[in-house]
């Protein structure tokens, strides 16, 4: 396949210019957001998330080349939120019978790319890891690094609530890259794009699909096009 997109929110080098203007939309998205709704149980949890410590992307490239990556922020009308219809629930849910362990807790969407981790092609001095993926038979180095205190709000996520990945990059990248960051098994399943619904250009997080019930569910995401079947249940985060 030709320029494989295997990982959303990922910066190539040679398209860094590319996605700067997509990304200055996603970061305007979230703020109008936040502004719209309430502050949740959850801010406190983030308010020690801090900006990644990485050089800024290089604005000199010339390069024209299709993006590897969904950068799956932006909204199709401007920047207007729309509740879009929600499809009808599917035979099979995607999440497995709820445990013994987790009954009576709410489930908790956490995605990964620019909410967990930031994931690059361009080597990373300080990467917290180095994944090896391999695109039309060659094998490619991701560098990845963790968002500051992920480790603790991971553990403590994982206390409170059924945790659940759920990310739209590919799983033989994104497999990999949770079994590092995942060092306590907080996350009780894995989701990948195959889960994910392809709506007017973006691949969206039913969680309709989930089999759990809707208002005992919450997704913590920094794309609002990925939670926009059901953003009364998001905690948007800037990436």
């Amino acid at each position: 396949m030709d320029n494989p997109s295997i990982i959303t929110q990922v910066t190539n080098p040679k398209e860094e210019e590319i996605l700067s203007c997509a990304q200055d939309k996603v970061s305007q998205c979230n703020i109008s957001l936040k502004k719209q709704r309430s502050r949740s149980i959850f801010s406190t949890l983030f308010c020690c998330f801090r900006d990644y410590n990485v050089e800024p992307p290089s604005t000199n490239s010339t390069s024209a080349l299709p993006p590897l990556v969904e950068e799956n922020g932006g909204l199709q009308k401007g920047d207007q939120m729309q509740v879009m219809p929600i499809p009808s629930p599917p035979a099979k849910y995607l999440l497995p019978e709820l445990t013994a362990s987790d009954y009576g807790k709410k489930c908790v969407v956490i995605d990964l790319d620019e909410t967990l981790v930031h994931s690059s092609f361009k080597p990373i001095s300080n990467a917290d890891f180095i994944v090896p993926v391999e695109i039309d038979g060659t094998i490619h180095q991701v560098y990845v690094l963790k968002r500051p205190h992920v480790d603790e709000f991971l553990q403590r996520m994982g206390e409170l609530f059924e945790c659940v990945l759920f990310t739209a990059s590919l799983a033989k990248y994104a497999d990999p890259v949770a079994d590092l960051l995942d060092r306590w098994g907080v996350f009780r399943a894995r989701l990948f794009r195959e889960s994910c619904v392809f709506h007017r250009g973006n691949y969206v997080k039913d969680l309709s699909r989930l089999g759990r019930e809707l208002s005992k569910v919450i997704i913590v995401d920094n794309s609002p096009a990925s939670y926009i079947f059901h953003p009364e249940n998001a905690v948007s985060i800037l990436s």
